[in-house]
């Protein structure tokens, strides 16, 4: 399987390079590092997004590297993630390599810190801490990784890594000194001067995260990402640099709904990557939004003087009608049937699912255990809502009947909070977000983290990570799946503003 995917990019590559020699996407430039090697290529596939780099050389250690570099210029803090695979089973030396580096120079000999995967399974963090320095190195217990993502934070850079579907496995170093402008990108090296490798690197993100000093705002770039549910690719279809949130897929499968950080909606379009702005009859400071099932209706969250209360809307635009009298009314599902709408609501200072006819009328009560209850969803044949409750100490995912009995876990993490189920268009499966426990409290989810977007069957088993990304509040807080069950919708954040 994995070899035919592997010719198949080969393949496009050949038809694609003479178009897209010139690009390297979000890179500055390429180079060979060292002298004596056998020259390498960069080239990026627009229409997949992804990078082909083939490059030679006797190695990366020691006191001096050869391979080939795909790169660009960058200041401060950053993330790099890529998933990152091999061409071929087998090549010229099981010690070739792969992943990410951040230099001092372009020197052979430069101080720099990597994440490899070798040939052999191997994966490690490598750093040498001054110019024509020994190379160190700290070895991951996991092999064969391919997702690789590594992360300055001043001078300390943390590996995190895994195969891909499973959980980030983490390694980090400290107090090495690169100086503020780096050259930061992916890399090749075949362990031979006179033999290429070749890797595909999937999924290249470059974050610039949120500054710790200052106030959590929601003010950082936004990605809309889809990600393929069969092999995990994503593609970037829309990208801004201010805050857009909560992507909503329309049932005839033309559009995607979402709102700006002042609350407005917009709808935009997947095949001519047009926006335009939904009338929503001046309710126009809009949070969670969800579509009917038949998409001819619009439900949202609006922030209003009272606090968030619900509306429903006309989906091509008309005059919002209030639904819920009582504020805090926070909007997640509406029943396939078209007549009751779920949300999460705070009363007596309390949050619970609650449930309330879409025509408008009294609000029926359906938790009431201690703690949050959020993100209640339907499936598509009415039988359950999902929700996700932290009563047990940790936010998990839950389900009960649409009258609020039969109460059951769903999700047992110790180490994730779990937000957000949406359940797919044909009943099949189930997304949500995941937190990580050490930066997140479990009644909590806040923007600009190291999240998971996973994936598990609707009949149960163990969850699989879909995505692995920079985001939280806002990036799929509402129902986000394709009309066809193969793909979903979020959002992923990045400064965007030139320093």
């Amino acid at each position: 399987m994995k070899d035919n995917l592997l010719v198949l990019l080969i393949t496009l590559t050949s038809f694609s390079v003479s178009a897209q020699q010139n690009s390297l996407g979000i890179f500055e430039g390429q180079a060979d590092i060292g002298t004596g090697t056998k020259a390498g290529s960069g080239t990026y596939l627009s229409q997949t997004q992804q990078y082909i780099i083939s490059g030679a050389g006797t190695n990366i250690w020691n006191n001096s590297d050869e391979f080939h570099f795909v790169y660009k210029k960058m200041k401060g803090d950053f993330i790099l993630h890529s998933r990152a695979d091999f061409v071929g089973w087998k090549g010229v030396d099981p010690h070739r390599k792969l992943g990410w580096m951040i230099r001092k120079s372009l020197k052979a000999n430069s101080a720099q810190v990597n994440v490899s995967e070798h040939g052999d399974g191997l994966t490690s963090l490598q750093f040498r801490r001054t110019d024509g320095a020994m190379t160190e190195e700290i070895r991951s217990k996991v092999d064969s990784a391919n997702v690789l993502q590594l992360e300055r934070k001043g001078n300390t850079y943390t590996m995190r890594i895994a195969r891909y579907g499973e959980q980030f496995v983490t390694a980090q170093v400290a107090n090495i000194e690169l100086g503020d402008e780096v050259y930061v990108g992916l890399f090749v090296g075949s362990h031979h001067a006179d033999a290429n490798e070749s890797g595909v690197f999937s999924n290249v993100r470059i974050s610039v995260p949120f500054p710790d000093h200052e106030k959590v705002a929601m003010t950082l770039g936004s990605d809309v990402e889809l990600a393929e549910i069969a092999t995990g690719n994503r593609k970037i279809v829309h990208s801004v640099p201010y805050s857009i949130q909560a992507p909503n897929w329309t049932p005839d499968n033309k559009s995607l709904i979402f709102n700006d950080e002042k609350g407005i909606l917009y709808r935009f379009g997947l095949e001519d990557s047009k926006t335009e702005t939904i009338n929503t009859g001046g309710v126009t400071s809009n949070n969670d939004h969800v579509l009917s099932f038949d998409g001819k209706m619009l439900g949202i969250s609006s922030n209003t003087k009272l606090g968030s209360i619900i509306y429903t809307v006309p989906t091509l635009g008309g005059v919002a009608r209030q639904i819920t009298p009582l504020a805090q009314s926070y909007l997640h599902g509406w029943s396939p049937d078209g007549k009751d709408l779920v949300f999460c609501g705070q009363r007596n200072n309390e949050f619970d699912v609650y449930k309330v006819p879409a025509a408008g009328g009294p609000e029926i009560r359906l938790t009431d255990a201690k703690g949050l209850d959020d993100g209640p969803e339907y499936t598509p044949d009415g039988k359950y809502v999902y929700f996700n409750s932290v009563r047990t100490g940790m936010m998990q995912i839950w389900r009960m009947k649409p009258d609020g009995s039969n109460q059951e876990q769903i999700t047992y993490d110790n180490n994730l909070n779990n937000w957000f189920p949406h359940i797919s268009p044909d009943g099949k499966w189930i997304v949500f977000i995941s937190f990580l426990k050490e930066e997140v409290e479990p009644g909590d989810h806040p923007p600009y983290k190291h999240v998971y977007i996973r994936l598990m069957p609707i009949t149960g088993g163990k969850p699989k990570v879909l995505a692995y990304f920079y985001g939280g509040q806002g990036s799929m807080n509402t129902p986000s799946w394709s009309p066809d069950s193969k793909q979903v919708a979020f959002v992923s954040n990045s400064d965007k503003m030139p320093k």
